[in-house]
């Protein structure tokens, strides 16, 4: 049997980044899926009934549901026709289809159901637990006994049930039962009782309980049985929910007063080897809603998951419990906070974290709980895991109240990355993504193209979950100063499974340090949001390795001009209503931090800058460390320590004027500084101690003094970062000053005109073919045409390069040494032959030495002072060789050309 590796490598984010040639591969995948999950998160094609299951049994190949229904029906697309099924089914473990057994389950007057299927150990016999009064017409009274071999009912096991039989368990000799009932057989039995397996006779087993049972579950030793329900107490003993009784006698030997909420339930029971574990609902505020392991030496408690959200079933297989609720907030556990429901979850026997396993299903019909049921079904070596309930959608498709896993054939790919990319300083660039979901793959391995290349220039491997997509981050080191990149990522997961390729994140290198967001880097920020963005909704952490990513709530307005620092920075516009940004990952806030912001307004509404809450998309119940504006602009700077504690400025700051914002906490106690000057202190060296996320523009503020009326931001942010540090007045009036020095600024051009001359057609023209060529013998020339912008005012041309890129023909690269020289002629893009060509100049301003085959981006350095000379006019460059191997690019005409040829222009300081 496969045992859990544990929880800690799907929980962990791990990066390991490989810079290779040409021919970089991929470890060998040992799995499928990400162990220890044993079943994929893709749904196969099931029958479906028309009502609710109840519950779930396996033998032999074949899975037996039962609940409140009546008709069976093909899956969507599925060949067949709906047929009489009335709250039974007997389906195939492996397409899914109906067996040829048949059982109806009626009652003479009100709703029959069937509510617990268990078999005997030897999977020879079914019994059949619910309310009802005959099977395929034969009189039995809420439980009965079914051959499994030739699918009819036992004639010699008649119990008479008084109510509703809900659960059932099966040793060799004895069948418990739990429910409604009161009598069994005429005797007194109280929610649970004991029958004979063969004949169906009342045995002395007394667990009496004062509400319904709705649990029953065998140690595996045989000698005791877990019991569970509404009850409090059991044979007079207070008792809530949960008991340990002998086996033959029903006598108490573990009691449980206290330890499960009043007002919750336990809904199911499961055994393994080591323990057993329970599901729970409640009703009400203060509930218990989550799983419970118990170990079996003891019947003490292992742990508790306090998720929220009415668990109905458990299952443990091989080292992971599976369960079904409609989990929404697990918070409590280091989780996802209050929000989307999850009704299918996975995590390790031995804990609470979850593990990368999270298909779903909807709330669906009746009381809107989801899935109720789980079993495991085999069959030619493939294990089914099993789900039954009351819902309507599987993974959003439509399928009704079935569905199942399969342990093989994975086919869903991970989502597509989204990605972008940030130069600071020559020589690096830092691509970040945020990780991909995939529903049953943890584990992911991301490989990073760079200008279009086929072959991969890194690979890095990084975990995520559904509800913990940190981002991930990769630095090209080779990255020429002053050049243009281009970077696509894709995701793949253990069994091949490939997302298509991201959009592309463009990035131009730097010729010098650019101060301010290198400052930032170098002063430790762990989080850094610069929203330059340009697609929602992945915020980008710039930090040197924080990888505290955001998510954009409510579309916020991205790239917004000007932003609060010099060059080519943008700014992010929140509508003060219900846009923000929050983190990605839960984290605590220590005992020193810094927040920075900048930000820009004219609101006369208020509304949070920055703050920690421990929710995401909804508003917090627990926030403090914040900075927020009151109606008339004047900043507050506060944390929660029992009461509110805050700094306010005296003068207003809602002058649509950018502005410097900084609160810092430490041992010295709070300190807020706006524009680089200090505007308050005060000596508190604490905060609200709790996990949670960092939010811009906008959370809750209920209960905080000068509370604006809004608690969301209408005006721009940028520049938004986060220290596990005290900043100095020092580093603060830094920051101040390094944002207005002067910065560089890029300036891409892309060719106005381009074409190629051809000797083999000397008087043929080639302005609207969508390629250009370059070859020495026999001719072909290239011709481009770009119209120089003037250096913006204070600056000089500092850097230029031109990018091409090759065409995806066969044999599009070259060996030869291509030469980028000027054009002294005159020429046009409609009028240029072999004929007619232009002069050319000299000497070369640049060249590719040598260009690989595959469709990518080349740039190459041109000499900074002859392009300088021709700012501000049309400027003409042509692609020369002397060699006998052709290049093949894409013209400006062509639609994959990435923007190519192209001139990317840098401007800084003289």
């Amino acid at each position: 049997m496969r045992r859990s590796r544990g929880a800690a490598a799907a929980l962990a984010l791990s990066l390991a980044g490989t810079v290779a040639g040409v021919g970089l591969g991929l470890a060998p995948q040992a799995a499928a899926i990400t162990p220890p999950v044993a079943f994929t998160a893709d749904p196969l094609s099931t029958w479906q009934p028309n009502g609710v299951v109840w519950a779930l049994a396996e033998a032999g190949g074949q899975v037996f549901a039962g609940g409140t229904f009546s008709t069976l029906r093909p899956p969507a697309g599925g060949s067949g026709s709906e047929r009489s099924a009335v709250n039974f089914a007997a389906l195939d473990a492996a397409t899914g289809a109906p067996t040829s057994c048949e059982l109806s389950f009626t009652v003479a007057s009100g709703s029959a159901t069937v509510r617990a299927l268990a078999l005997s150990p030897d999977k020879a016999t079914l019994y059949v637990g619910g309310y009802f009064g005959a099977v395929n017409g034969t009189p039995v009274s809420s439980l009965a006994a079914v051959d499994v071999a030739s699918c009819t009912v036992k004639q010699g096991f008649r119990p008479a049930f008084a109510a509703t039989v809900r659960a059932l368990a099966v040793t060799g000799d004895t069948v418990y039962a739990g429910g409604d009932f009161l009598s069994v057989a005429g005797q007194p039995r109280g929610r649970f009782a004991a029958v004979g397996a063969a004949d169906g006779a009342l045995k002395p087993f007394t667990a009496d309980a004062d509400e319904p049972g709705r649990a029953v579950e065998v140690t595996p030793d045989g000698d005791h049985v877990v019991l569970g329900g509404d009850f409090f107490t059991v044979n007079g003993t207070n008792t809530h929910a949960l008991a340990v009784v002998d086996a033959t006698s029903g006598a108490l030997t573990k009691s449980y007063a206290g330890f499960i909420e009043t007002n919750s339930v336990v809904k199911d029971i499961a055994t393994d080897a080591t323990g057993f574990y329970t599901a729970n609902e409640g009703t009400g505020g203060g509930v218990f809603d989550g799983r419970i392991a118990l170990n079996l030496g003891d019947y003490g408690q292992r742990w508790r998951d306090t998720c929220l959200g009415a668990t109905q079933a458990v299952l443990p297989y091989q080292s992971v419990l599976y369960s079904a609720s409609h989990a929404h907030d697990c918070s409590s556990v280091g989780e996802f906070p209050d929000g989307q429901r999850h009704h299918l979850l996975a995590q390790p026997t031995t804990g609470t974290g979850k593990l990368g396993w999270a298909p779903d299903t909807n709330d669906g019909i009746g009381e809107g709980i989801g899935p109720r049921v789980m079993t495991v079904g085999s069959k030619g070596g493939v294990q089914y895991l099993w789900v039954g309930g009351e819902f309507t959608t599987v993974n959003g498709a439509a399928q009704q109240s079935l569905t199942r896993f399969a342990s093989t054939g994975d086919t869903g790919a991970p989502t597509v990355p989204v990605v972008s990319a940030v130069s600071v300083k020559p020589g690096e660039v830092q691509v970040r993504w945020r990780t991909s979901l995939d529903l049953d793959d943890s584990a992911l391995t991301y490989r990073i193209y760079r200008n279009g290349a086929a072959t991969p220039l890194a690979t890095v491997t990084a975990d995520s979950l559904f509800f913990k997509r940190p981002q991930a981050s990769w630095t090209d080191t080779t990255a020429v100063a002053g050049q243009a990149y281009t970077y696509r990522v894709t995701a793949t997961d253990a069994a091949g499974n490939t997302s298509a390729l991201s959009a592309t994140a463009s990035v131009t290198v730097p010729t010098t340090v650019e101060g301010y967001p290198n400052q930032v880097r170098a002063d430790g920020a762990q989080q850094y949001w610069r929203y330059d963005e340009s697609a929602l909704p992945f915020a980008a952490d710039t930090s040197a390795g924080g990888n505290q990513s955001g998510t954009h709530l409510g579309a916020p307005a991205l790239r917004q001009t000007p932003g609060a620092v010099s060059g080519a920075s943008t700014a992010i516009g929140f509508n003060g209503t219900d846009t923000q940004v929050y983190g990605d990952t839960r984290q605590t806030v220590g005992s020193t931090y810094t927040i920075e912001t900048w930000f820009r307004t004219d609101t006369t509404r208020g509304g949070k800058l920055v703050g920690f809450g421990n929710n995401q998309a909804r508003g917090s119940n627990q926030y403090d460390k914040h900075i927020y504006m009151t109606n008339d602009g004047r900043l507050v700077y506060g944390v929660y320590t029992g009461a509110t504690r805050t700094i306010t400025t005296p003068g207003a700051y809602n002058d649509n004027q950018w502005h410097h914002v900084v609160a810092t906490q430490g041992p010295g106690g709070m300190t807020l500084y706006v524009d680089g000057a200090q505007k308050g202190t005060l000596a508190v060296t604490t905060h609200e101690n709790f996990s949670g996320y960092w939010h811009a523009g906008g959370d809750s503020l209920g209960g905080w003094p000068d509370r604006p009326t809004s608690e969301y931001w209408s005006g721009r942010l940028d520049e938004t970062a986060v220290y596990p540090t005290v900043l100095s007045a020092a580093q603060v009036q830094n920051h101040y000053t390094l944002a207005t020095a002067p910065a560089d600024s890029v300036v891409q051009v892309t060719a106005a005109e381009d074409t190629y001359a051809n000797a083999g057609a000397p008087a043929t023209t080639y302005g609207t073919s969508g390629s250009l060529a370059v070859r020495g013998t026999s001719f072909y020339a290239s011709y481009l045409r770009f119209d120089l912008p003037a250096a913006p005012a204070g600056t000089v041309l500092k850097s230029a390069a031109l990018s091409v890129k090759t065409s995806t023909q066969s044999g599009a690269g070259t060996t030869d040494t291509v030469s980028v020289v000027p054009v002294t002629g005159s020429w046009s893009e409609g009028g240029t032959t072999y004929n007619n060509r232009p002069a050319l100049g000299g000497p070369a301003l640049g060249t590719f030495s040598g260009v690989p085959d595959g469709s990518a981006v080349h740039t190459t350095a041109l000499t900074t002072a002859h392009v300088a000379a021709a700012l501000g006019t049309g400027y003409g460059l042509a692609l020369t060789s002397t060699g006998t191997d052709a290049l093949w690019l894409w013209s400006s005409e062509a639609q994959a050309n990435e923007g190519t040829p192209q001139l990317t222009l840098t401007f800084g300081a003289p």
